[in-house]
This record gives structure tokens, sequence and C-alpha cells, in this order.
């Protein structure tokens, strides 16, 4: 019986010593990603800027270039593609915005949504108070998959793009890149840490 005993004993150790090798924590979890997201900006040939040479030449990234800011308050890497047409977010009013995108996980490797021109837009209403925006999906695959709560990370470049509806050929509405991390993105990236580089077109519903 004490033999019996003892080798239990030891299967319960090993499988605890094994438990715990395989263990992450946060902050495990938070290097993943890093190295994650430096793999991809170098794969990518990402040419990152700062927010001050963003800002000295007008907030616009070089598309030939393949450059993307790099903004420290969210983390997030942004590229915009088209600055659009229409006006930029007015303050103190609801707009109803129509939203088309891809999304690939950067941790996994995969895309998780790759249809920008096919599927129907989400919708999401958005509104501004001085420097903060807030806004609620309600309809669409994202609302879907993760619930009305918008991604913060896709509300960074409202600050810097138009809003409006395309009315020809040469004034195409806003599209941009951007490479997001946990903290700014959908419930799901966020609670098991993981970027997500998503394309993304902004459009006013009316």
């Amino acid at each position: 019986m004490k033999k019996i005993a003892y080798l239990m004993l030891s299967v319960m150790a090993l499988a605890m010593t094994v438990a715990c090798d395989n263990y992450e924590t946060y902050g495990d979890k938070k290097k993943k990603e890093r190295n994650a997201i430096a793999e991809f900006l170098a794969d990518s040939a990402i040419n990152v800027i700062q927010e001050s040479a963003f800002n000295e030449r007008g907030q616009v990234t070089d598309v030939s270039k393949n450059e993307y800011v790099y903004l420290t308050k969210s983390g997030v890497y942004m590229q915009i593609v088209r600055k659009g047409c229409g006006t930029m977010l007015e303050e103190d009013k609801r707009v109803n915005l129509l939203v088309r995108y891809t999304e690939y996980n950067i941790l996994d490797k995969y895309n998780q949504t790759s249809d920008l021109y096919q599927r129907e837009p989400d919708k999401m209403y958005v509104s501004r108070t001085g420097s903060t925006y807030t806004a609620s999906f309600v309809s669409g695959v994202m609302y879907s998959s993760y619930g009305a709560s918008v991604p913060s990370g896709w509300l960074v470049p409202l600050q810097y793009v138009r809003l409006g509806r395309q009315s020809d050929s040469a004034n195409g509405i806003a599209r941009v890149r951007l490479i997001v991390p946990h903290t700014q993105g959908h419930s799901y990236a966020s609670s098991n840490v993981y970027p997500c580089f998503y394309e993304i077109t902004y459009q006013r519903e009316k």
C-alpha cells in the first residue's frame, strides 16, 4: 500500500510540475504579443514613423513607403490609406457609420474575417465630446460575435479621417490599416491577449 501511495503522489507531483511549466502569466502573454507584433512589422516591411513626424507633415502616412505611425497613447500602429471625403466627426452629434473590414490574428497568423469588399457592412453609431469618442455596434458580424462594444482601436483613426459618402471615383471614403494590441481590441482579443491587423473603411450611413 505504501508503494502504491508513493507512486500516486509521484504521479500527482509530476502532473503539477507539467501544469506549472505550461502555465503562462499575463506578463508571458504580453511578451508573446510584443514579439508577434515585431515579427509582423518586419515581415510586412512596415516603416514605422513617430507621432512628431506624422504631425509635422499634416497627419498623413506615405503608403508608397508603407509608413505606419505609432501612436503612443493607444499603442496602435496606423496607416491612413485614404483620408476620405466629407467632414471630420462633429462634436456632440451622433453619427451612424457603415464599416467594412478585414481582421487578421497576428499571434496565431490567420484571417478571422477577410471579406472587406463582399460582406454587408457592420453598422455602428459614434459620437464625440471634445477628444473623447464613444461608439456601439448595432448590427453586423462584430455585433453578433463580440457584442455592442466597439474596439477602442477602431476609434483611434476617427480624429484623423473625414467621414462622408462617396460621390464619385475621385473622392473615396476613409480607409485605414491598423495594428491593434489586445488592450485596444474586442473582448475576445483582450481576454486572450492577442493583437489584430485590420483594414477598415468608414462611411456615413446617410
